[in-house]
């Protein structure tokens, strides 16, 4: 018996338990052990409890208050569970496989040719599909599909040739299409995200690295016959000085026409192999390092190239972190998490019911979906999927899918599964939330320290923060109830200083203030601004002497600071100035004020919880901790 019941005995004891809401220890130890590494000097036991119970309190006022139920709350947790709950509701052999592809493209340099469709464009899957055919049936050149065909103005003039395709830096779908097709064949239709591409494989070869190089560069584009020669002669002059010892880098910086590396001596950095334009790109790659290039023509003019290193291949761990980043900006960063959706799917007996798919197609007229035909789809009680005990009816899953009418069966058969398919991985997601959340402690301890600082934040706001901040008539009866506490070392002067940006202005201004006489500071002010709009300052002002310059000469007899000449407010006076010996008032020392009318709210909130909330705390537990 007793070893049955020590079987039975929990795992996690309760420490305590706050109206009618348990606490068990694992919460308090994570939150205790998270609090003490964040001090200085860690608390005792006794006093972590003390403030862990008022904490618990003022959450269990948020809840009561029914801040967990808002718009607001719900989406703001959801939100911060979904992320939360990502990295642990993920296939990490998945995720390793994508990083391990990815590094394996880095160590080798593909070439390629491609024919660009736009994808948006009505009909271009069809056509990507029928030129496919065309160049694998041999009826049809590459070369003549794509100066004829592809939308890419950077290769279409060339046969298709785009040259080597550059590991992290074209879309995934693309970079994984050329990698995976064999030299010399071709892809299968790709669809990039930016268009349709058909790819050609030219050349495979190990990766070469980087370089790093300067250049001097004169330009030729648009000139004519004359002036690009011109820019021949010169470069070659400048080629013989580069040669005969003189400093490369203060050359590029006094001749060279490429705005962009001139100003940093030519150095462009280091580069792959297909970063840079033909055959400047190939020229850097065949020199030896401190080696300097003949002149030599691209399309953008005369070069000169300074080759100042190389390295190699970075390793699978340097790379690491960068290839990770790169997969949260694309289709694979969904795919661990899908992986890991469909393991669990399988594990728990998830299904589609296909039969029953079938059944409902055939309810479709063989002229393709009308109104009566989809009310009967979206009131269909056959059932669509279950996993464990759940199940829903093909009436539930399509309540807001996306049919058109007149779709054929086929039409309908696929969007139907797609929304099955998609509502069945909601559920699987939705369902695996909740067992990570009973299993994991760590997750489970984080999504609750969230869910609580949310609401407490929200509560704690109303109830303390922004009412000692608004609460004026509160603030200032608290003032007076403690103006004691408030005190100098030395007078101040207090008063409403008036800036005006001629004698004129500032005459008429203070005429008018007088008529203000019986309005309050904030008043005052407000009303000054109205009236003169940007042609007078009106600031509050409360200063000891040597802390503003302005205050100093109107209350304790320095000098007029200087009037700099494009100050706009040249001449001020004040008005309602006094020197004061203590605060007369809570906006006189507003920032203390509201600091000490807050803990007071507080205080006097958590003697109000401690008043409606049962706390019972089993001192065993607790003494069991002190071990």
């Amino acid at each position: 018996m007793a070893a049955l019941m020590a079987f039975a005995a929990p795992k996690d004891p309760i420490l305590m338990t706050i109206g009618n809401k348990d606490v068990p220890v694992s919460e308090f130890e994570y939150l205790r052990n998270k609090n003490n590494s964040q001090q200085q000097q860690p608390q005792s036991l006794d006093e972590y409890v003390g403030m862990f119970v008022d904490y618990k309190l003022k959450v269990a006022a948020a809840e009561a208050a029914g801040i967990d139920t808002t718009a607001k709350f719900v989406d703001e947790y959801r939100q911060f569970s979904n992320e939360l709950a990502a990295p642990y509701l993920s296939d990490a052999s998945v995720e390793e496989a994508l990083i391990e592809e990815a590094y394996k493209h880095s160590l080798e340099n593909v070439v390629v040719s491609h024919i660009m469709l736009d994808g948006s464009t009505p009909g271009a899957q069809a056509l990507a599909d029928s030129l496919l055919q065309e160049l694998k049936s041999g009826h049809s050149k590459f070369e003549a599909l794509a100066a004829h065909y592809s939308v890419d103005r950077g290769s279409n003039t060339r046969g298709g040739l785009m040259g080597s395709v550059i590991p992290g830096r074209f879309p995934w779908a693309f970079e994984k299409a050329a990698y995976d097709t064999p030299t010399g064949e071709l892809s299968d239709v790709v669809n990039s995200g930016f268009g349709l591409h058909i790819i050609r494989v030219e050349k495979r070869e190990p990766a070469k690295g980087e370089v790093e190089a300067s250049h001097i560069l004169r330009q030729t584009r648009g000139l004519d016959a004359d002036a690009a020669a011109r820019q021949k002669a010169l470069i070659d002059s400048i080629y013989t000085v580069a040669t005969s010892g003189e400093d490369f880098a203060d050359l590029a910086r006094r001749f060279s026409e490429d705005p962009g590396s001139a100003r940093r001596g030519g150095a462009l950095g280091y580069f792959q192999s297909g970063m840079m334009v033909q055959p400047f790109d190939s020229i850097a790659f065949a020199m030896a390092d401190g080696e300097i290039s003949k002149p030599f023509e691209t399309s953008f003019g005369w070069h000169i190239i300074h080759r100042t290193g190389h390295k190699g291949v970075a390793s699978l761990d340097d790379q690491r972190s960068t290839i990770k980043e790169a997969m949260k900006r694309d289709e694979r960063s969904v795919m661990p998490q899908q992986a890991y959706i469909a393991n669990y799917i399988a594990s728990h007996g998830g299904k589609i019911e296909m039969k029953n798919l079938d059944k409902l197609v055939k309810s479709v007229p063989p002229t393709g979906l009308d109104e009566a035909s989809l009310k009967a789809l979206r009131a269909s009680k056959l059932a669509a999927y279950q996993i464990g005990k759940r199940k829903a009816t093909f009436g539930e899953v399509l309540t807001n899918a996306s049919f058109n009418m007149g779709d054929s069966r086929e039409q309908v058969k696929k969007y139907a599964e797609d929304a099955v398919i998609a509502a069945l991985d909601d559920v699987a997601l939705e369902e695996a939330r909740e067992q990570l959340k009973a299993e994991n402690a760590e997750y489970r301890n984080l999504l609750g320290e969230y869910r609580d600082g949310i609401l407490l934040y929200e509560l704690s706001n109303e109830k303390v923060w922004d009412r000692a901040a608004k609460d004026k008539a509160g603030l200032e009866e608290f003032f007076k109830k403690n103006a004691s506490r408030y005190k100098w070392d030395a007078p101040k002067f207090k008063s409403i200083i008036i800036f005006a940006t001629n004698d004129s202005t500032l005459n008429e201004a203070m005429a008018y203030a007088e008529t203000l006489a019986d309005k309050d500071d904030a008043s005052f002010v407000e009303d000054m601004r109205k009236h003169f709009g940007r042609e007078v300052k009106v600031e509050r002002v409360i200063a000891a002497k040597g802390e503003n310059a302005i205050t100093d000469y109107l209350a304790f007899g320095a000098l007029k600071p200087d009037v700099q000449a494009n100050q706009r407010w040249k001449v001020y006076s004040p008005f309602r100035g006094r020197i004061i010996e203590a605060p007369e008032e809570a906006s006189d020392v507003r920032g203390q004020a509201i600091t000490d009318y807050q803990a007071e709210l507080e205080k006097e909130w958590l003697e109000e919880l401690h008043k409606t909330y049962n706390v019972k705390i089993d001192q065993k537990v607790l003494d069991s901790l002190r071990k």
